[in-house]
């Protein structure tokens, strides 16, 4: 049986693990990864220096470099694991229009929990201040994107049991039948 490429997405806000999970899980299945702060404009990057929140119009260039990422992955025969916050769901649309099969995994929290997680962090360029503009724009996993596949995650749970969770959560040719990167 023939599997396409599959971009595993690890969503949520800032400081809700993302780079953590998306690492073992890369490092798991032997795909790429990319973090999706890497494909932000200079632009984006001083305004959420600043503690200015991005609007819509400072993100649609950056998901369409991170969508042609994936496409680009996609048509060498790569699957690949990605964070991005993608908190809207027109968000996360544009990103399923890339080439190959996208599943978000959701890491969903308390403001409080990634709170403390944010004040812990060092050398980030998303300051604490703007959680709470990231958690007013968040919208939950519709049951569209949850009946194709995407998964909601509490980020209560250690990162083993997270990873684990989205492991058993993903329908994957057997270990040998996987394409590493």
């Amino acid at each position: 049986m023939q599997y396409p490429a599959t971009h595993v997405v690890v969503m949520g806000v800032a400081g809700s693990g993302k780079s953590t999970i998306a690492a073992a899980l890369s490092q798991q299945l032997g795909w790429a990864c990319a973090e999706a702060d890497e494909f932000h404009p200079l632009s984006n990057i001083d305004k959420m220096s600043q503690g200015i929140p991005l609007q819509d119009e400072d993100r649609w260039p950056w998901l369409r470099e991170i969508q042609a990422w994936m496409t680009a992955n996609a048509a060498a025969g790569e699957s690949t694991v990605l964070t991005c916050s993608a908190l809207k769901q027109s968000y996360r649309q544009l990103l399923s229009d890339a080439q190959g099969r996208v599943l978000f995994m959701h890491l969903d929290g308390g403001a409080d929990l990634i709170g403390q997680r944010m004040q812990g962090r060092e050398g980030h360029f998303m300051p604490p201040t703007l959680l709470p503009s990231q958690l007013a724009t968040l919208e939950p996993l519709t049951g569209n994107e949850l009946a194709a596949g995407s998964l909601r995650l509490d980020i209560s749970n250690s990162p083993e049991e997270i990873v684990a969770a989205v492991l058993a959560g993903l329908t994957l040719p057997a270990q040998s039948e996987l394409s590493a990167c």
